[in-house]
């Protein structure tokens, strides 16, 4: 199995860690809560909890927040939570959850719900290329480092196309980003095909993924495929130096970005 799959748990959950991913800076954990009580600290770190599906409460020393409520990745936007460095808190409830963890070493920002209804869907591409955005916690919502985006991509589709990159620390032109990809798919048994490469070919990786999987990106053009018949869902965390999604396509496909 490629290096930059990371398969889920005999539970479904998933763990990367900086150190586990051969990285720097995002973390990223899905816990499948069942009635069910989970402790974590964010230390130094800044954390995005994301229900993905179902109900649950965040307790910490910001307050008790009861949040989400879709039954599944497809039915509306995400409610999360952003809790900034330095706090221990729990999560509790029936549902499955995304954590997502950067570096805060100014502190972060203020503890606050991000409550789904006030996201506003962005359509992306046309044809076979649209998906739908939902931009959970990006530049337009304040944190130190992280970027948290979901998306979902109809079957037959391609999504986070065309191939794009951001590996390179030279702004305004392009941000250095590590990114991670934790799919799911309608119907579960389904697949979906994710190619990561760059433009010397030293990394050029393509990948069968199934529900569950969780993709690393740590640098290179990357694109994803959804099957006719298998909707694909897909959490985004990324994270850098610098708190800016500036990306380059591969110039060989940018002409598809005419309609």
């Amino acid at each position: 199995m490629s290096d930059l799959v990371v398969r889920p748990q005999a539970d479904g959950n998933v763990l990367v860690t900086p150190e586990s991913a051969g990285w720097e800076y995002v973390g990223f954990e899905v816990v499948h809560l069942h009635d069910a009580r989970i402790e974590r600290d964010s230390a130094d770190r800044e954390c995005c909890v994301v229900v993905i599906a179902g109900t649950c409460s965040i307790e910490s020393a910001h307050g008790r927040w009861e949040i989400g409520g879709r039954p599944d990745p497809w039915s509306g936007a995400p409610d999360a939570a952003y809790l900034p460095r330095g706090t221990e808190f729990t999560v509790e409830g029936d549902a499955e959850v995304g954590l997502c963890f950067a570096p805060a070493p100014s502190g972060g920002a203020t503890a606050r719900v991000l409550p789904g209804d006030e996201i506003e869907p962005e359509l992306r591409g046309h044809g076979n290329q649209e998906r739908t955005v939902h931009p959970i916690l990006m530049g337009d919502r304040e944190a130190e480092s992280l970027l948290v985006c979901e998306v979902l991509t109809p079957g037959g589709h391609w999504s986070s196309y065309p191939p794009h990159k951001h590996d390179r620390d030279a702004l305004p032109d392009e941000s250095f980003l590590e990114e991670t990809y934790y799919h799911r798919l309608k119907p579960a048994r389904g697949f979906a095909v994710q190619r990561v490469y760059t433009d010397d070919r030293e990394l050029d990786e393509t990948v069968s993924i199934v529900d569950g999987d969780t993709v690393l990106v740590p640098r290179g053009y990357h694109t994803v495929s959804a099957p006719p018949g298998y909707d694909l869902y897909y959490l985004n965390v990324m994270a850098g130096p610098t708190r800016t999604w500036a990306i380059q396509n591969d110039p060989n496909h940018e002409w598809m970005l005419q309609p």
